[in-house]
């Protein structure tokens, strides 16, 4: 059943797919709102992080509070940076509007290349 309905929704242009619908990265709200319980349990990164060679980190969310059917909110969540757990008590996830958002854990993109260190 739940094949059926991805299959339709994949034959719908992206542009008619509300965004708390669609597969691809979005604002971190619009992501968990995908999700059962607002997201609460998933693990989110912020897609910049893979261009700047970030692996490894992600927020686990704890609880959110959405409104505007997903596009707008707050969401707590506990940071793991580079695979180490920061800190036991969730805290508030900012840039959730500003940055792009998806589910899983960040990982560099292929041919990154680091930047050499600065000499100045």
């Amino acid at each position: 059943m739940a094949s059926a309905v991805q299959t339709a929704l994949r034959k719908l242009l992206p542009s008619k797919l509300p965004p708390s619908l669609s597969p691809h990265p979005g604002s971190l709200y619009e992501v968990l709102s995908r999700y059962p319980q607002d997201g609460v349990g998933q693990r989110v990164y912020q897609t910049r992080w893979g261009a700047k060679g970030i692996e490894g980190s992600y927020w686990e969310v704890t609880r959110t509070k959405l409104k505007a059917e997903g596009q707008h909110g707050k969401a707590w969540g506990v940071l793991v940076w580079k695979g180490k757990r920061i800190g036991e008590q969730d805290e508030q996830i900012r840039g959730g509007l500003k940055y792009r958002w998806a589910v899983g854990e960040s990982r560099t993109k292929p041919g990154f290349k680091p930047l050499p260190p600065s000499t100045s």
